[in-house]
This record gives C-alpha cells, sequence and structure tokens, in this order.
C-alpha cells in the first residue's frame, strides 16, 4: 500500500449512504449499515470506498448542502460510528476516500449566518456577494437548479451567487481566509486516516471579479474552468495533498481533453485525475438532460476512443458509466427489459473496465440494477428533478406525461432507490419504511440472488476485476477502435509489445457479424455467453475478451 501510484489499480465502489443500508429501521441508510457490507464489497474486488457526502447538512441537496465540515450527520451516526467504519476498511486492506464539497456550504453554515451580519464581519468576504443592478438581480445567470442564480438576502438587501439550490451560496475563493480554512479542514480529515477526496464541481470554484450576463443566462463560460483555478488546486496541492499518500479525483463538468490534462497532468502537481462527463451527456438537447434518447453508438465509441487515446502517458483516466447523478447504467447505455438486463449489464462491464483508467463502480451496478421505474410525480425527492418538472410543466413547455417519461429516464433518483439485497418488501435495506421508493425490480435483481447464483452479473464483476488487477495490458496497453462507424458493435483492441486483447460487445439485440475484423483471434478470456465459441457472430448483447495474435 506504499506504491504513490496505488491509486492507478484501484477499484473504487461508490456508496450513496442514504440509500446503501439502514441499520436502525428509520429508513435512512447509515454508517453501522456501511460496515454490515464492507465484506460484500471486498469480496467484489473494490479496494477503495467512496463516500458520498455523510457531513451535517439540511438535506436541501442530500448532503451537498454542507452546515457542519466536522460533523456527521445524525442520520448516518455519530463521529464514533464513522471512526470505526474507517477502522474496518483499513483492516480489510481498503482505502476510503471521502466527497469533498467546497464550492459552497449550506446557508446554514456558521460562515454564513455570520457573513449576513454585514460587512464590518469577519466572514462577510467568505461569499459572493453583489449590488442589485436597476433595482434587480446582478445579472442574467442562471442556476443549475432552476431559477436565476442570485438570492436576494433579507438581512443585507444584497445578492448573494448560489451556482446550484439557493440553500447553497457559493463559497469566495479569491479570500485567502477561506481557503486557509478549507485547506485546514482537509488535513483535519487526512490526519483522521482518510484516504483522499472526491471534489464536488471542483473547476466551478473560480469566478471572475466581472460577472456579465450570459448568453440565455448561461453562466458556464464564467464560472467553468475559472480564472484562478488551477492557482489554487496547486495551492491545495503545496499546502495539504502532496503531504499525504492519498487519490484526489476532481468532478470537473465542461471538459476538453485539453483542459483535463491541465487538472490531472501527471507533471501538474494538482489532482490524480478527473471525471469528464462527454459521454453521460451525449443525450443531452433542447431541453438540456431532460431527454428519453438513447446515446448513438457511434458517437459513445468516439467518445472513449478520444480520452483512451489522447489522455494517453500525461494524464489518467476515470472509468464509469454512473454515479448519483446519472441514471442507472444498465438502463441508459443497455437494455434493461428482462430478457437482456443481464446480459447487457456484463457487456457494459466488459466495455468499459478493459479500458485504460480507474474503474468507480456505483452501488447496484455490479447487480444490474435498473432505473427506479417511478410514474409518478410525488415518487420523487430529487430537488433538481422537482425543480425540472414544475419549471417545463407549469410554464407549459411539456406536458405532464412527457416531463414523467423524461424523469423516468434520467432522474438522478433512478441511481438513489434503496440499495436491493434481499427479495423483501424494504429490499433489504431496512426494516421500516424508506426515504425513497425501492425500485421497481427487486424481485429479480438483488444481492441475495446473486450470491447465489454464480452465473450473475455480481461474479461476472468479480470476474473482471481479478482479470484488470496487475494487468499490464489494460494498464499501460495501446487502444485501437475498430469499425467506429457500426450503429451496434463496439469493438476494440489493447496492445502491450506482443501481448494483446480483442473487446467484442454487442450494443444490440440482433445477432452480428464479427468475420470482418482483420484481427488474428486467440483464445477466449472471458465472455457473457456460455456454450461453443463463435469466432463469426456475436448474439444479443454478447461480449467478449480474446486475446490476439501480434
Amino acid at each position: 500500500m506504499n506504491n504513490v501510484k496505488w491509486w492507478k489499480d484501484a477499484v473504487v465502489y461508490q456508496i450513496y449512504p442514504k440509500s446503501f443500508q439502514d441499520s436502525n429501521g428509520d429508513g435512512i441508510g447509515d454508517l453501522q449499515g456501511i460496515i454490515r457490507r464492507l465484506d460484500y464489497i471486498k469480496a467484489l474486488g473494490a479496494d477503495v470506498i467512496w463516500l458520498s457526502p455523510i457531513y451535517d447538512s439540511p438535506n436541501a441537496d442530500n448532503g451537498y448542502d454542507i452546515r457542519d465540515y466536522y460533523s456527521i450527520h445524525a442520520d448516518y451516526g455519530k463521529m464514533e460510528d464513522f471512526d470505526r467504519l474507517l477502522e474496518e476498511i483499513h483492516l480489510r486492506g481498503m482505502r476510503l476516500i471521502m466527497d469533498l464539497v467546497v464550492n459552497h456550504t449550506s446557508d446554514e453554515h456558521k460562515w454564513f449566518q455570520e457573513s449576513r451580519k454585514g460587512k464590518d464581519n469577519p466572514y462577510w468576504d467568505y461569499y459572493i456577494w453583489r449590488e442589485a443592478k436597476d433595482g434587480h438581480e446582478p445579472n442574467n445567470w442562471s442556476s443549475w437548479f432552476g431559477g436565476s442564480a442570485w438570492e436576494k438576502d433579507s438581512a443585507t438587501g444584497l445578492y448573494y451567487l448560489h451556482i446550484f439550490h439557493r440553500k447553497q451560496p457559493d463559497l469566495n475563493w479569491d479570500n485567502p481566509s477561506v481557503r486557509a480554512e478549507i485547506y485546514k479542514m482537509m488535513e483535519w480529515w487526512l490526519k483522521k486516516g482518510v484516504d483522499g477526496f472526491r471534489m464536488d464541481v471542483i473547476n466551478l470554484i473560480s469566478k471572475p471579479e466581472q460577472m456579465p450576463d450570459g448568453i440565455n443566462g448561461d453562466l458556464s463560460p464564467f464560472c467553468i474552468n475559472g480564472p484562478k483555478v488551477h492557482q489554487y488546486l496547486k495551492e491545495m496541492n503545496r499546502q495539504v495533498t502532496a503531504h499525504f499518500d492519498i487519490m484526489t479525483v476532481g468532478e470537473c463538468p465542461g471538459l476538453t481533453v485539453e483542459t483535463a490534462k491541465k487538472y490531472a497532468g501527471f507533471d501538474r502537481k494538482e489532482l490524480n485525475m478527473v471525471f469528464q462527463f462527454e459521454h453521460t451527456g451525449l443525450t443531452d438537447g433542447i431541453y438540456g438532460k431532460w431527454t428519453n434518447q438513447s446515446p448513438y453508438l457511434p458517437d459513445l465509441k468516439a467518445v472513449f476512443q478520444k480520452w483512451q487515446i489522447q489522455m494517453k502517458e500525461e494524464a489518467w483516466n476515470c472509468l464509469f458509466w454512473g454515479n448519483h447523478d446519472q441514471p442507472r447504467a444498465v438502463s441508459k447505455f443497455g437494455c434493461d427489459l428482462p430478457e437482456y438486463r443481464d446480459l447487457s449489464a456484463k457487456m457494459l462491464c466488459i466495455c468499459l473496465y478493459f479500458m485504460q483508467g480507474t474503474p468507480y463502480i456505483y452501488q447496484g451496478e455490479e447487480l444490474g440494477m435498473a432505473n427506479a421505474g417511478f410514474f409518478d410525480i410525488g415518487q420523487y425527492r430529487d430537488i433538481e428533478s422537482l425543480n425540472a418538472y414544475h419549471s417545463f410543466v407549469d410554464a407549459g413547455t411539456l406536458d405532464k406525461r412527457t416531463m414523467l417519461d423524461y424523469l423516468a429516464h434520467v432522474s438522478r433518483d433512478n441511481a438513489r432507490t434503496p440499495m436491493q439485497w434481499e427479495n423483501n418488501a424494504g429490499a433489504g435495506f431496512t426494516q421500516g419504511t424508506p426515504w425513497i421508493s425501492v425500485g421497481a425490480n427487486w424481485r429479480a435483481v438483488n444481492a441475495k440472488r446473486e450470491l447465489s447464483d454464480p452465473d450473475s452479473v455480481y461474479y461476472f464483476y468479480q470476474k473482471v476485476l481479478q482479470l484488470r488487477k496487475g494487468n499490464p495490458i489494460v494498464q499501460q496497453g495501446d487502444f485501437r477502435l475498430l469499425r467506429p462507424d457500426d450503429e451496434d458493435l463496439f469493438a476494440y483492441t489493447r496492445n502491450y509489445g506482443k501481448e494483446g486483447y480483442l473487446v467484442l460487445c454487442n450494443f444490440s439485440d440482433r445477432e452480428l457479424s464479427i468475420s470482418d475484423l482483420h484481427v488474428n483471434i486467440g483464445r477466449l478470456i472471458i465472455g457473457n455467453y456460455s456454450g461453443p465459441v463463435n469466432h463469426h457472430v456475436l448474439h444479443a448483447y454478447e461480449s467478449a475478451v480474446y486475446t490476439i495474435l501480434i
């Protein structure tokens, strides 16, 4: 565990604590529940656990609005529970990374409460305040959660910036005292023993001094990759992260390959890696993320090809299909119909995890958990989804049926339904009433059933992760895309020296001919179909990895 590049060979398992495992019957997941399930995660093959926020919070945005960085939310337990969790993770040879949410705080944070007292208060400049413009908001920027990005404060008569919810005021990173407080907090957690941070929307932290109107209210050109963001991340590295053997990964919306290299280049001294969302955003359209469309496979392949080839030797990729903000992978990229769900879940596993980068598995993905199956707005809890529904429907832009269909496809709540552990009403997640309804397919998809079935999605993930471990072809091999324009086949090779793999994935329910790939196919390494090997045809949602003869 002393290798400074340990994160390159790691497998990360993301836990959304509120929905993972309830231990006390209140319908909300907690830290003691996570402890109960550590052996399950370890057996899968993960060696890093990423916890979504567990800090004290009013939960306006499910914990991403932090009231106290040094306290555990009462729903999840106490600091003693966290200390025990960390100890149990380390005893199993695993590591823990925390969510670092420092673009904004809750408006109930002490800093903001003090800031509202006026310009004479030492915390005044901890946030981004502006005067009204012609009696209205300082500019036309729109919040990413709907409405204006500015909220008028009744105490001061001034406006504060919030890119997200109005209860999430943005911090002023230009204030050295803010940065000092954040670095102090990070060091506190690292000295406690955590092994790194996933940094929430970290490329938004630097805002411009001048804030002109955006085109149609879009603040993105001004706030994404802001003027001093690299200066601040280098300072963070210099003062904190470089002094610990840890893993840092930044969530960075709106990245290109070139900007990603600035954050995560091996010689940049900023972050180890970054999440980019180009592949998850391929379905975005006239209503932003709200759509029922599936990705067009040639576009999806082109995105992966670009990131695999252009990041090689210069920076490190994150490999993920989903997370707490995305719909379920098998529903968006595969097929969640019962006859194809397990096959396509296994296919997606092969497709992604034989690429170069660090795998991230979102809880339940290893079971083939699908979208929630909600059909009524009353079932939703996500503030972004609720705001979007009322914004589009109340304005008459979309009718209720269409918007509910869009939510069913892409709402964040699709990923936030309880983890499906068992075949019972609470899905083994809780003995009480869950804070959000259990997903519709809990009878067919649950850990208890899959752990008793050697052909399950869970054990398939386990095998693929074992094949990756320490594998130089996967870690260092060259990537070459085959048949880039094929609308059904995702095929690529990985070559390292005189060894290589051919990875074949059928993204359709049709048989595909693969006889014209012009690759010397060797032995089968792994596949999601049993029976005789056919080197000429791929069945519906079939995936296979072969050695290639070089």
